[in-house]
């Protein structure tokens, strides 16, 4: 008897590591048969420190429904790291959410176009070469008075695709990983960052972020960065009749398709890299010009 019991608390113990290992996993416990809303167009702020990528907004899930979680430009836990957005994904009758993570390469995301470089497949805003971020301001915004590591290519841009904002399912994206997207799930993975996640929660706050009240046109779509976001409206939660739309039945979990990458089996974590800093990454000051020796006097032989 003692012997099942530690295997029971070694299952539960197992089962809640599993869960905070993907500490952006919405509404466990919770069966969601409503879809998000469609990816709203939204203007973009500047990037704000050189180093910094950006990560898009994307639907979220409280008790009220879904809410708009505004994109914002975040500093990568380390040097040569790239953002994996998350994704809807349907699976069973039922829409679960695929936490987004930092990794060395861009892995699956659902195909959904979140805009600003993240058209579906990878990143096209910008790549580390050198130990610096190249801009593409083909599809992002900087501060070109501070930042001055950008190019242009324009074959990236995918203005008129598709806003759907899940993958499967009625009206979902139909999309499955690449090969590359896929090897990319098997790497070492950084989850999303204590601000990160406090900047998730904070939007769940807003009332104006709910679908419910704002139609899918969300009144805060980006911020420059977490801490800009400060919610106008958090008198409390919607009445039942106005999130009447969005369907729940309790307590079966959340149901994820089998490319999430917090379902796969992950390496030990293996720092190759140095923590990011943005002063590192900063342009030197100019090093000062030497002064030249004064002439040396000949000497006179008589």
């Amino acid at each position: 008897m003692k012997k099942i019991n530690l295997l029971l608390i070694l299952l539960l113990a197992l089962s809640f590591a599993a869960q905070r290992s993907d500490a952006q996993v919405i509404s466990l416990g919770v069966n969601i048969q409503v879809g998000p809303p469609a990816i709203p167009v939204y203007v973009q702020p500047d990037c704000p420190v050189d180093g910094y990528l950006w990560v898009p907004g994307y639907w979220s899930y409280g008790d009220d429904g879904y809410y708009w979680v505004p994109g914002y430009w975040a500093a990568p836990p380390m040097v040569g790291y790239l953002w994996t957005p998350g994704y809807w994904g349907y699976t069973g009758g039922f829409y679960g959410w695929h936490g987004g993570y930092w990794g060395e390469h861009v892995g699956f995301y659902g195909g959904v176009n979140y805009g600003c470089g993240y058209g579906g497949v990878g990143y096209g805003g910008g790549g580390w070469a050198g130990g610096h971020f190249r801009y593409n301001t083909a599809v992002t915004h900087v501060n070109t008075t501070i930042i001055h590591n950008t190019y242009v290519d324009r074959t990236v841009v995918h203005e008129r695709g598709s806003r759907v904002s899940y993958n499967g399912g009625p009206g979902g994206v139909n999309a499955r990983p690449t090969p590359a997207e896929a090897q990319a799930a098997n790497e070492h993975h950084v989850a999303a960052t204590s601000s990160q996640l406090h900047h998730q929660r904070t939007a769940g706050q807003d009332r104006n972020q709910y679908a419910a009240v704002n139609h899918g046109q969300p009144a805060h779509a980006a911020v420059a960065r977490t801490t800009a976001y400060h919610p106008a409206n958090t008198a409390g939660s919607l009445s039942h009749s106005t999130a009447a739309n969005h369907t729940m039945s309790r307590p079966a979990p959340v149901h994820h398709t089998p490319y999430a990458p917090h379902t796969m089996n992950r390496p030990a974590p293996v720092h190759r890299m140095a923590p990011f800093h943005p002063a590192m990454h900063s342009a030197p000051p100019p090093r000062p010009m030497p002064h030249p020796a004064p002439p040396r006097e000949r000497e006179h032989h008589r």
